[in-house]
Parts: C-alpha cells; structure tokens; sequence
C-alpha cells in the first residue's frame, strides 16, 4: 500500500473535506498547534499517489505494515438515500449493487465511488442539493426539463437529474481530474440515464453558455466566494422561469451571498442550514 500526503494551512480544512467527504482512503488530521492540517489518502498503487501528488503535491511514500486490500473490505457499501426515489452507493461492485436494489426496489440506485474530486453525495452541501433537485423532478415530472451542473465535481447532480426525468444535462467542472471522474460515473450508470449529459472542462468566469446549455434547473455547488463572483455566469445559464439551487455557502458567509445575489435580480424563496454548511433554492424576480 502507498499514501499521498500534504499539509495545509487550517483554514483550508473545509475545502478539503468536502474534496474528501465519503472516502473511507482519506484521513484528516489536526497537528500540534492548530494551525495545519495533514490530509493523507491511501493508494493501492505507487502510480496512483504520484498523480495526486503531480496535481496537489505533497509527499508519496510506501505502507508496509498494513494489507490494503484486507482494510478495503472492512468498509461496507455507503448509501445515501434521497427521499424516497434515489439511492447514491458508493460502490461499484455488481453483486452489492444488486442487493441495494433488491432492499430498495423502484428506487433509482446510482454508483458513485468515493474518489479525488468533489461531490459523493455524502456532503451536507451535495445531499441538501439532490434532496432540492429531486424536489424539483418530482414538481416537474409531467413536464420536459433540463439542467444545468455548474461545478460539477463526480456529476453525481447531472447523473440524478438524467436519472430523476431530465430530458438533457450540461455539467462542467475546472478541475480536469474532475471531468475524468465525472466521465467514468456517466459511463457505469449510462443505463439509468434518460437524456444525454454534455460533460466538458470550463472555467465558470469564462464560459458563456449556448442554447443548448441552459436549463430550467441550474446548480451550483460552488464556494462562496466564487459564486459571489460567478452570479452572472450563473443567470446566463437559466432558461426564462428557471430555478436556481446554490449550495457550497458556509453559514456564516450566506448572508454577504444572498445579498451578491439579489444584485444581479435574484431572489431565494427556501435556505437549507445543515451544520455549517448552506444550500438555498432561488429565481429570477
């Protein structure tokens, strides 16, 4: 077995474990003093610690005093469950699969494995927001509808709003390890899809999006401080009457966020708070 290491400053702690969130590889700690952090994920080849530490940096060094795999399977198959139509499993296993269907029948089972880019689902920010877009499929189930993942991370949201009706999804992410993730989970779930997802690399303060690119649901599960600045990407992307979901918000920072918000025209009718983390639902006024 291998790790990839790195310190980090403790402010810093929150994006990587929302990075991390449901990755039973990963481990956060506090070191003496408070005020770094050391994030380590186990790797079960060299090749795979050396590309996270190509892409973050870090340090790689080889585990000799633990079988890997035997600590794989002591962790069980995560679910998250979104009310009562989606299942998010953590595994890609065929035969833990087919048990969640079997304990879970008419409900819609998605594979996400935990892996380096953001949005598992286990998250307060990514689970408050399949909760809104489920929501949101289920108001508009009779209706044809698209969506729009600003952010995406695994595109655990574009995959269940294709699974939960979506007639198309576009999902984009800056992060190009992201996109490779991204790709995989849309490839191993491509039978429960019912539109296309168009997935590609773009950088939200850039990209103006086509036709095509808007949707009658956006999300953005962003940082705050980048949504802030991101606004008016955002409105761009929202078709006439669409519904906007913004998630990624620190509690204490939701307040500076609306108000960016409300600037460019926007209102938010439902705020979710879970923890310190906050997820609100808002429309053009």
């Amino acid at each position: 077995m291998w790790s990839w290491s790195k310190l980090s400053a403790v402010q810093w702690e929150d994006a990587w474990s929302e990075r991390i969130a449901g990755n039973p590889r990963a481990v956060i700690e506090s070191l003496k003093g408070g005020k770094t952090i050391r994030i380590t994920v186990y790797c079960e080849t060299e090749d795979d610690a050396k590309t996270l530490k190509d892409y973050f940096g870090g340090r790689v060094r080889e585990i000799k005093t633990e079988d890997w795999m035997v600590t794989q399977n002591q962790y069980c198959c995560h679910e998250l469950k979104i009310r009562d139509r989606l299942i998010i499993a953590g595994t890609v296993d065929d035969e833990q699969l087919n048990e969640v269907r079997g304990r879970y029948p008419g409900r819609v089972v998605l594979a996400i494995p935990a892996e380096m880019a953001f949005g598992t689902g286990d998250h307060a920010t990514t689970s408050t927001c399949l909760r809104m877009l489920h929501d949101f499929a289920r108001a508009h189930r009779q209706e044809t509808w698209t969506m729009t993942d600003i952010g995406c991370g695994t595109a655990v949201l574009a995959l269940a709003a294709s699974a939960l009706g979506a007639a198309h999804a576009t999902a984009f992410d800056f992060d190009p390890q992201a996109i490779e993730v991204a790709q995989r989970n849309i490839q191993r779930n491509a039978g429960l899809l019912h539109g296309e997802i168009d997935l590609f690399q773009a950088d939200v303060f850039e990209w103006v999006p086509t036709p095509d690119q808007t949707g009658d649901l956006v999300v953005a599960n962003l940082f705050s401080t980048i949504l802030q600045k991101a606004f008016p990407s955002i409105i761009r992307a929202m078709k006439p009457g669409a519904s906007l979901i913004v998630s990624g918000i620190l509690r204490t920072q939701w307040e500076e966020t609306q108000i960016a918000g409300e600037q460019y025209g926007l209102r938010f009718d439902h705020v979710v708070t879970r923890g310190k983390w906050t997820t609100a639902r808002g429309y053009m006024k």
